[in-house]
């Protein structure tokens, strides 16, 4: 490397050390383990050693090996490239419930906090309402009336966890609403649309963000937990879920790495967005300090 590279790589690496010492390690892990698991999911059919649906059973239960990192499942499929595949449909869904959530529960909560009266009463009440129905009996119940795959559940998990967003939210568009610049905008002339759109709502997005990750984590858990049970996707088609359930009846044989290396990975991206989003919080705590 010529001087000037070899600067160049020095000021980026202390740059990097700076950086993760100001955000801190295990953050920093987190953050780097789901921007790794993003660049799988939209990239995981190019990117898989081998192709994940043919079935080879002179081949079934191979040893991890080189050729195949993981092994084989019962079908002689590599387990690696369908957890990586699998990647694509277990992020979509929660993500697809997070961002329908928080639409949704930020517009509610935004309502309710500007009216007031009648409007907050009934929106604060059906908060409460839907909060105490767990969001996986519902999306089963979804799937009973509407049939297995992903559509049901995403939309039932959409709607509870609006409450989940909309009570948080609530509790800060109040606050907000209540700031002398409200009322000055007011004064000036400002209708009450472009205040929410250009004032409340932009004040309101770090702590949407945090309940974005939270609801993200819940509903990785809840669908997985849907696809467990077969209700989810179904084959060929499979997320997490289904590979642990799929990969269970071969714990007993003496093959659990099918469903050891699913189920970790579920574990290990849960807590990495709840980490992610108690490191949020606290950032937000220290900044209104």
């Amino acid at each position: 490397m010529t001087p000037g590279q070899l600067v160049f790589a020095g000021l980026s690496r202390r740059r990097l050390y700076r950086t993760v010492a100001t955000v801190g390690w295990i953050p920093a892990v987190c953050a780097a383990w789901m921007a790794l698991i993003v660049v799988v999911a939209v990239f995981g059919p190019w990117i898989t050693p081998h192709d994940p649906d043919p079935v080879d059973l002179y081949n079934a239960y191979a040893p991890s090996s080189l050729a195949h990192p993981l092994g084989t499942d019962e079908s002689g499929r590599d387990i690696l490239s369908r957890l990586i595949v699998a990647t694509g449909p277990s992020l979509l869904g929660p993500a697809l419930v997070a961002t329908a959530s928080a639409l949704f529960g930020t517009l509610l909560a935004v309502t309710a906090a500007w009216f007031g009266g009648w409007a907050d009463a009934v929106l604060s009440r059906t908060f409460d309402i839907m909060f105490a129905l767990p969001g996986l009996i519902i999306a089963i119940f979804a799937v009973a009336i509407f049939g297995p795959g992903l559509t049901a559940p995403v939309i039932a998990l959409s709607i509870a966890y609006v409450p989940v967003i909309g009570r948080v939210l609530r509790a800060a568009a109040t606050r907000e609403r209540n700031l002398p610049y409200v009322a000055a905008l007011t004064v000036q002339g400002a209708s009450k649309l472009s205040i929410c759109l250009r004032h409340v709502i932009p004040n309101l997005l770090p702590l949407l963000t945090v309940q974005f990750g939270l609801v993200f984590s819940y509903a990785i858990i809840d669908l997985g937990g849907i696809s467990y049970l077969g209700l989810g996707l179904q084959p060929p088609a499979s997320d997490w879920g289904s590979l642990v359930a799929s990969g269970q009846n071969a714990i007993m044989a003496g093959y659990p790495t099918q469903a050891l290396a699913a189920g970790a990975v579920i574990l290990i991206t849960v807590v990495s967005a709840n980490l992610l989003s108690d490191r949020l919080t606290q950032a937000l705590e220290m900044g209104e300090r």
